[in-house]
């Protein structure tokens, strides 16, 4: 009985698609062709993303154009989607870092490319774009953390929005710089504020373009931690033992319970409880599972 209940599962539109590997939020039926896109920003080269996998789990993702402040070029924006969907593949990943070359985090867009996609259309592709890539790297199976070093500008503050922590240097600031650009953040940097810190605190940061310094950032509730040293190795090396604390353990329970985490963010409660139902089901009665009863050691470390 129980059985035929796990195998009846009625997944809402929205549930499968949280399901399915590297599905996005818009497509030609709102108006967007990927493919005319990543021809626009091939025109804009410089810098490059950068992925190491470590073999115990946790990835390093650099931002690396230290010329520019690490600023995205077009071709960085392609390079992001090529990296997130490797990381979709990525079997024996249990956590990430974003990190910024050369101790800063991130300018945002290179401006060479935001003047020459001037219309409304290209500014609404390219949001597009880059919502479907922040959107795919969010619901990674992978519990990531933003490692502010320098600046998060702009488009670098919304990057950090769509990890899960984050942590800050003592002399590193993040700030939302799109309303003195004529602007608002593009890449779901607002919506996602708003889940993070609420929508009063979230208005107040967007509205004033609020510099947040590592203290007012740990005192509204942006970041978790400010770690202790501001250099470039020591400040990566805190934030890879900070992170330890939440990845250790088999790859398949921590993705499981990032994705138990994700559909209780993004769905209705019946379809998230359902959809944790589910994931038990991969988990139960495996290795893991078996070895902790073995062990007899179930509530204790």
């Amino acid at each position: 009985m129980a059985q035929s209940f796990l195998n009846k599962s009625s997944l809402s539109a929205r549930t499968k698609l949280l399901h399915q590997v590297g599905a996005s939020l818009y497509n030609t039926s709102h108006g967007f062709h990927e493919e005319e896109v990543k021809k626009t920003l091939l025109q804009f080269p410089g810098g490059s993303i950068d992925l190491q996998k470590k073999d115990n789990g946790i990835g390093i993702l650099t931002l690396n154009n230290p010329s520019k402040m690490n600023a995205f070029s077009g071709v960085m924006m392609l390079q992001l989607l090529e990296k997130v969907i490797e990381l979709e593949n990525w079997t024996e990943g249990k956590g990430l870092i974003v990190r910024g070359a050369k101790n800063t985090f991130s300018s945002g867009s290179d401006l060479n490319a935001v003047k020459a996609l001037g219309t409304p259309q290209d500014g609404v592709a390219l949001s597009m774009f880059m919502q479907n890539t922040l959107t795919r790297f969010m619901r990674l199976p992978l519990i990531s953390v933003a490692l502010v070093q320098g600046r998060a500008l702009g488009g670098g503050a919304e990057f950090t929005t769509a990890c899960d922590f984050r942590l800050m240097t003592p002399e590193s600031e993040i700030r939302f710089v799109h309303k003195e650009m004529g602007i608002i953040p593009s890449w779901g940097g607002a919506s996602r504020l708003v889940e993070i810190i609420g929508s009063r605190q979230a208005l107040k940061v967007l509205s004033g373009a609020l510099k947040l310094n590592s203290e007012k950032a740990l005192n509204i509730g942006m970041i978790e931690e400010v770690l202790q040293s501001s250099d470039e190795t020591k400040s990566l090396e805190e934030a890879q033992g900070w992170l330890m604390q939440f990845v250790s353990g088999p790859p398949e329970v921590i993705r499981a319970l990032k994705k138990s985490v994700c559909s209780g963010r993004e769905l209705c409660l019946e379809e998230a409880l359902q959809n944790e139902r589910d994931l038990l089901g991969t988990v139960w009665g495996g290795p893991a599972n078996l070895e902790a009863i073995a062990r007899k050691g179930k509530f204790n470390k």
